[in-house]
């Protein structure tokens, strides 16, 4: 009896202790394959240092289908995970948007609904939903989109894709909303001709994340800026003007340029004229590690272009044909700024060849189909291209590089070249800080379309024609947040979710046995546990 009462009154000390060891210290065990539970250090980081409480109002929850249900169940377990690393800082629920009013609502503030189809007692039904969320911090609100993902693959791997999303998403707005400190981001329009509205869906969006300045004013330099953007030039640049940008460079300033290699402006009855861009840029990338080609790249994976194929009376027809000028580009690098992303739609593009130089890490992003020909200008684009069957035979120009990141230390491109005479000599800096750029050769890949009827911008991306909103402003976003973020957030996109799907014949065929199986083999086993526990212990005490 009293051995009894030490084993208790031990076993009541041991549980008490792991209850208050518990209160003080947080664990977490994550035994999946692929750490599906797992927070990247640099979310934790950034959750631990939250000021105040965000909350997080969650509009996907309801009655879904399996794919949604998952998605829907991931968002929960990574808020939940949230709120653990935040203390108390974090708090969210799930709100079913049933009223229209409410959805008028959600619209307005940017969350965007997908039509879900079902079968309800036999008859198709169709409804709203909105797998998003708005964050809320000191009276401010930010919008979150959730569905995202590779539209080109099926239904579940775009949700699965997005089930690999769901941390960046939601620790990258987290952090957009709560920052104190914006980073600063320089637009160089002074070289470009396109009209700003043009330009505008992307600059809004970039002002809701960081400041935004224009070098209207032609500054001396670009010091104070965390990132400079070279949106489409189409005039010359002066080596006053490369010599601004090379120091930003080399000190550790990050850059995107988003170039053209040839331009293509001129027209005449044959179509329009491709000519070399022409804006004595090629040194200054020649330096940093690559070379944007004076061509055009032509790929059979193209959007689509309304063009008069003919008369039929007195009417012109005109039809949805081919542009193989306007490339889809669905191949991508291996990097997070890519990863999952949808297509991206790019207008008149050009190769990019790499080149080597010491100590600078080269990484392709976007990356053209393998059926390709390149177009050397000058040369004409003609207009009767797109009613012609390519043969896919000359389209034998392999995979090209579209975009490239370079990252490293970088050295000046006027090393050597500044004498001690010249003012500039006094803060020029030859290299040394490690530093990060992206080249585009699409300048159009980030220049919106108009709606000249309600003379408003377009989504960056929207194809009128086919009126899918393809990822360019996700690209150029991601790309920001890998280069200005030093505390590498974006390693979540990173995760991987292996999809493991059920075989669909043998499910239909071995359904039954597993229904019963299922219902049957708990009572079971759970019977035959009594039955055992019965047998020892009347064999213990029995007489």
């Amino acid at each position: 009896m009293k051995n009894n009462l030490l084993k208790f009154l031990l076993f009541g000390t041991v549980l008490v202790g792991l209850n208050l060891l518990a209160a003080f210290a947080f664990v977490r065990w994550d035994a999946t394959e692929e750490k599906r539970y797992t927070v990247a250090d640099a979310t934790k980081k950034m959750l631990q240092n939250l000021d105040g409480q965000v909350l997080v109002k969650v509009y996907l929850t309801g009655d879904f289908p399996p794919g949604f249900e998952r998605l829907e169940g991931a968002i929960k377990e990574t808020l939940a995970s949230f709120s653990d690393y935040s203390g108390a800082n974090l708090a969210y629920r799930f709100i079913e948007p049933k009223d229209p009013a409410l959805q008028d609502e959600l619209m307005k503030k940017g969350l965007l609904p997908t039509n879900l189809f079902a079968n309800e007692d036999g008859k198709k039904t169709e409804r709203l939903v909105f797998p998003g969320a708005l964050l809320v911090y000191e009276g401010k609100e930010y919008p979150v989109q959730l569905l995202k993902g590779n539209k080109s693959n099926s239904s579940e791997e775009q949700l699965n894709q997005s089930y690999e999303n769901v941390e960046f998403e939601l620790a990258s707005a987290i952090r957009q909303l709560t920052q104190k400190k914006r980073q600063k981001i320089a637009i160089l329009v002074s070289h470009t001709q396109v009209p700003p509205p043009r330009f505008s869906d992307l600059i809004a969006t970039l002002q809701a994340r960081y400041d935004v300045f224009f070098d209207l004013n032609n500054p001396a330099n670009y010091d104070g800026m965390d990132a400079l953007i070279i949106p489409k030039p189409d005039l010359p640049f002066s080596e006053d003007d490369k010599f601004k940008i090379d120091q930003f460079i080399v000190k550790g300033g990050k850059a995107l340029f988003f170039v053209d290699g040839a331009r293509v402006d001129s027209v005449s009855l044959e179509g329009t004229f491709a000519q070399p861009s022409g804006l004595n840029l090629d040194d200054l990338l020649f330096k940093y590690g690559c070379r944007i080609n004076q061509n055009l790249v032509k790929d059979l994976s193209c959007a689509y272009i309304p063009l008069n194929v003919g008369n039929m009376g007195d009417q012109p027809q005109i039809k949805p044909m081919p542009w193989r000028f306007f490339p889809l580009v669905n191949n991508f690098g291996n990097h997070p700024i890519v990863r999952n992303l949808d297509a991206v739609y790019t207008r008149f593009p050009s190769s990019i060849d790499t080149v080597a130089v010491a100590g600078i890490k080269k990484t392709p992003l976007l990356l053209s189909s393998q059926y390709t020909k390149l177009l050397k200008a000058p040369a004409l684009v003609a207009y009767n291209e797109a009613r012609q069957q390519p043969d896919p035979r000359t389209y034998n120009g392999g995979v090209q590089t579209l975009a490239l990141l370079l990252e490293g230390s970088f050295v000046s491109l006027f090393n050597n070249r500044i004498l001690p005479t010249d003012p500039r000599s006094a803060g020029f800096v030859s290299g040394g800080k490690t530093s990060k750029i992206l080249v585009c050769a699409d300048g159009d890949l980030i220049v919106n379309d108009i709606d000249y009827k309600r003379n408003a911008p377009l989504p960056l991306g929207y194809d009128r024609l086919s009126q899918n909103t393809f990822a360019n402003k996700d690209f150029v976003i991601y790309a920001l947040e890998y280069l200005l973020d030093a505390d590498g957030l974006i390693t979540a996109r990173n995760k991987q979710i292996t999809l493991r799907p059920l075989d669909k014949i043998k499910l239909k065929e071995e359904r039954t046995q597993w229904q019963i199986l299922n219902l049957l083999g708990p009572l079971v086993w759970v019977g035959l546990i009594g039955v055992g526990w019965q047998w020892r212990r009347k064999r213990r005490y029995g007489q």
